[in-house]
């Protein structure tokens, strides 16, 4: 199937020129919350790049306790790109959030989705316009079991607990190249042949993953990851630094290393769970400790009560009873 791919625009704001500094407009946003029990640490920053007036990508709200994120990336150049993306994200947390997150429920949800903002675009202009996209839903109520879904070439990565080691890719671009199809004139193999609002949706690409203690999902558009590899991912977003921070370093880097496109990374943090294991047998320690401090205190006042000191005790020390 080849369906035609809006491009990417490239111009510069008025006033300035390709070699300008970048925007300052970085925004970003933390959030933590409990669920079953485990600590997990969420935070987003997104950049407009100089080649658009506003930032095309959008990302899920991180109020509250939410157990779905959301990155959509309104394609440069298509018509409406900054509307279908916040529209995008907003229509899948209203589908899905509060509701079980399952292999179907999301396909459905996708597809409706590129019908309805298809029609909204159609509605508006002639011109072709879509988003891409990626998200994870938790499962159920624990950290661990995450469905990730995707359609495009936003994407999703796994990023170990330990040091040193790269970043997991979890997803495959839906590029011509990868899908092995011909791209449409002036298209390039390496462009998005899949999604959403260009009616070329079929088969959204959906699957389970595991998250283990200390692990976190990664959820980014082309702007951070085509200008950032598996070990740049990791190395900066394992920083010693609040998870917002780090977010905004990674973007920083692939602007340094040529992005001038709209930046967005989303990263959930599963805070590792021998943290919790070594606070509550810290507290079993302090309470077993306290315990046996009382019943030895007991024990004492028990022994005096039965041997009480002889009346002639005193009279014997001098002592005035």
């Amino acid at each position: 199937m080849s369906v035609v791919t809006p491009r990417h625009v490239a111009w510069a704001p008025v006033g300035s020129s390709e070699s300008a500094p970048y925007p300052q407009g970085t925004e970003a946003a933390d959030a933590e919350f409990s669920t079953g029990g485990k600590q997990v640490r969420v935070a987003a920053a997104s950049s407009r790049g100089p080649i658009h007036q506003v930032n095309e990508d959008s990302h899920s709200p991180l109020e509250g306790a939410p157990a779905l994120f959301v990155v959509a990336d309104g394609v440069g150049g298509g018509a409406l790109a900054s509307y279908v993306s916040k529209d995008l994200v907003s229509r899948l947390h209203r589908a899905l959030e509060g509701r079980s997150a399952d292999e179907e429920k999301v396909r459905a949800v996708l597809l409706d989705a590129d019908r309805a903002i298809a029609s909204t675009i159609a509605s508006c202009t002639d011109e072709c316009g879509a988003a891409t996209v990626a998200l994870c839903a938790r499962t159920g109520t624990s950290p661990s079991h995450w469905l990730i879904a995707w359609v495009g070439d936003c994407r999703i990565y796994r990023m170990p607990a330990g040091p040193g080691a790269a970043a997991e890719l979890l997803t495959v671009d839906d590029t011509y190249r990868n899908l092995g199809e011909s791209p449409p004139p002036r298209g390039s193999l390496d462009d998005p042949a899949r999604m959403v609002g260009n009616g070329a949706v079929d088969a959204p690409n959906v699957r389970f993953v595991k998250l283990g203690a200390g692990e976190m999902l990664v959820l980014c558009s082309d702007g951070v990851h085509k200008y950032a590899d598996t070990r740049d991912i990791a190395r900066l977003l394992g920083e010693p630094l609040p998870l917002a921070r780090r977010c905004i370093k990674l973007i920083e880097s692939a602007r340094t290393r040529g992005s001038h496109d709209d930046a967005t990374v989303l990263a959930v943090h599963r805070a590792d769970r021998r943290i919790g294991r070594a606070a509550r047998a810290t507290a079993a320690g302090v309470l077993v400790a306290f315990v046996a401090l009382i019943a030895a205190w007991l024990t004492g006042d028990r022994a005096a009560a039965q041997h009480p000191v002889p009346p002639d005790a005193f009279s014997q020390s001098g002592v005035q009873p």
